[in-house]
């Protein structure tokens, strides 16, 4: 910094600033959020929540006596009206698949190819029943996130096609058991279940930059 002129000493000063009390912050928030209920988080846990949901939330999955034994795919198929106002259905788009070929013999994946589907479809999973209506207050944000990712991966796909414009959407999960060792005695059923949601209409806010 010492090279630079004054007035670009102050602005990197305060964008140096900036930074450090953002970092500040976002470190208390995630210590108030993992930290035993106590006054601050009773009295500011919505503000705490807003913060760290659902990008930043924390959890001991990682340490669960009992991982997973189930491969949950997310997948999204699109109604996309064509240029001369002809409505097609897409097939559908198995975004878990893309990540998992995105990951595969790269050595440094990035946190989106990583988690953000898995998290967004957990988030979901997490404010909703089994007949997919909400439980919460954070229902509606989780089906606008879910939205979002998989419209800008819709749109990374090119899935509305020349001069096309996605109307609607429609999310499903698809689960398959992971299979024994062939040494084990269990038997389980490798026929996948899938998770139907229902139509989504597609809105500005869903698209990338905000405007369809």
């Amino acid at each position: 910094m010492a090279a630079l002129s004054p007035r670009y000493q102050i602005g990197a000063a305060l964008a140096l600033a900036v930074v450090a009390v953002v970092a500040c912050v976002h470190v208390g928030m995630v210590f108030l959020h993992v930290a035993p209920a106590n006054t601050l988080t009773k009295g500011h846990g919505k503000a705490i929540d807003d913060w760290i949901y659902p990008e930043f939330e924390q959890n001991w999955k990682l340490f669960a006596p009992n991982p997973l034994q189930q491969d949950i795919a997310v997948q999204v198929r699109a109604e996309v009206q064509a240029k001369n106002g002809e409505l097609r259905t897409t097939g559908w788009y198995d975004l878990s698949a893309e990540d998992g070929r995105a990951i595969d013999g790269n050595l440094l994946p990035s946190h989106t190819q990583q988690n953000e589907l898995r998290r967004a479809w957990d988030f979901f999973v997490a404010t909703h029943d089994s007949t997919n209506r909400s439980t919460g207050l954070r229902g509606t944000l989780s089906e606008s996130y879910l939205r979002r990712v998989v419209m800008l991966r819709l749109d990374r796909d090119d899935a509305s096609g020349k001069g096309g414009v996605i109307e609607q959407v429609q999310v499903r999960s698809r689960t398959t058991n992971v299979p024994p060792p062939k040494w084990s005695t269990e038997k389980i059923s490798d026929k996948p279940m899938d998770r139907v949601l229902p139509w989504w209409p597609v809105t500005a806010a869903d698209t990338d930059g905000g405007a369809e």
